[in-house]
């Protein structure tokens, strides 16, 4: 069963005990609404408001789970109107027979049709109809608000999902990139490279295709690649490396996937220059609920004939961050007198 269809089952359950908390206290207002001259309803008139009220339940709910989707979100807007014209009519002549029949006087009842003017039937019948229309109103609101957020929701996971086919290519790019550079040096390290390389892609293809994962797997697979990556970087190149301990609490929270790898993936590819003194630090640490990963590095910047696709990966984490972590991250990244500097601070609580 898709995680898609469970969320939808799960956001129509949710809703539910709204709904009976609102009827629940539109059906108790007369045990709760006393009068000085009589200070509780009889059962044979709250029998009575009940009907009443059932009327009410029954168009709210044949607009919201029937009429409105077979007809407004058909844009067939005039039919709209005339179901619920004559579902309207058909309520207050129902309730109207069955209060003469069961629950008023007889006596009552022939003194009110033989006092009854044209008039008087009209404003009967539009006072009634202004109160259905308003249970019309309530259930349409109710309804389109609903599809919004749910078409919200499903543009917002499209999107990620769109987001993250995105860093699989660009990084298996990179990666590859690397590794062929590696061929021209050593051709045995190279192909120890092409087995780590195996363990991260697995990684990518496979446990990242979840919302979230522990915070242990996305550290051991952010180890890995910079154990790849360590294979090329010459001998004037400083590195250094800390991440939290394996004991730790922090690495059993879940977090989104890969959403450090473009900072560390930048980091070695504008840090590093095949003839100046280099260096590369990436500081993983807790701080409290919070994951940071601070990562300095000397500034080389790529030429526009040499980016290889520079961009993409920091946009798309922007994006990713703007949407699953909204209000629960701080990002700063530039470069200042030949450093350049990146923090990404999240909140997992």
């Amino acid at each position: 069963m898709s995680s898609k269809f469970m969320d939808g089952k799960n956001s129509v359950i949710a809703r539910w005990p709204m709904h009976v908390v609102a009827w629940a206290i539109l059906f108790g207002m007369p045990l709760f609404l006393a009068r000085p001259d009589k200070p509780m309803v009889d059962a044979w008139e709250y029998l009575h408001f009940c009907i009443i009220s059932l009327s009410f339940v029954f168009v709210f709910y044949a607009n919201y789970s029937f009429l409105i989707r077979k007809t407004l979100f058909q844009h067939k807007v005039l039919l709209f109107f005339i179901y619920n014209f004559v579902l309207i009519l058909a309520m207050i002549y129902g309730i109207r027979f069955i209060s003469e029949q069961f629950f008023a006087p007889p006596a009552d009842v022939e003194k009110a049709r033989e006092a009854a003017s044209l008039l008087h039937h009209i404003r009967f019948i539009v006072g009634n109809t202004l109160i259905y229309m308003f249970v019309v109103g309530a259930s349409v609101a109710i309804k389109m608000t609903g599809a919004w957020y749910g078409g919200e929701a499903s543009r917002t996971e499209a999107e990620l999902q769109n987001l993250k086919s995105q860093i699989n290519p660009h990084f298996l790019f990179n990666t590859l990139n690397n590794i062929y550079s590696l061929i021209q040096i050593d051709t045995d390290r190279a192909q120890k490279a092409v087995h780590d390389l195996s363990r991260t892609l697995r990684y990518v293809l496979y446990d990242s295709s979840s919302q979230t994962v522990p915070l242990k797997s996305e550290t051991a697979f952010l180890k890995e690649y910079i154990a790849l990556m360590k294979m090329r970087l010459p001998s004037h190149v400083e590195l250094t490396e800390s991440f939290p301990d394996d004991g730790d609490p922090v690495l059993n929270k879940a977090i989104a996937p890969m959403l450090f790898i473009s900072l560390v993936e930048n980091a070695f590819k504008h840090g590093v220059s095949n003839e100046k003194p280099s260096f590369i630090s990436i500081d993983f640490h807790a701080e409290g609920s919070h994951i940071v990963c601070d990562i300095r590095n000397s500034n080389f910047p790529k030429t526009d004939s040499d980016r290889s696709g520079s961009g993409i990966g920091i946009e798309n984490l922007e994006r990713r961050l703007s949407l699953i972590y909204p209000g629960k991250y701080r990002y700063e990244y530039g470069a200042v007198e030949g450093e350049y500097h990146s923090l990404l601070d999240i909140d997992l609580d």
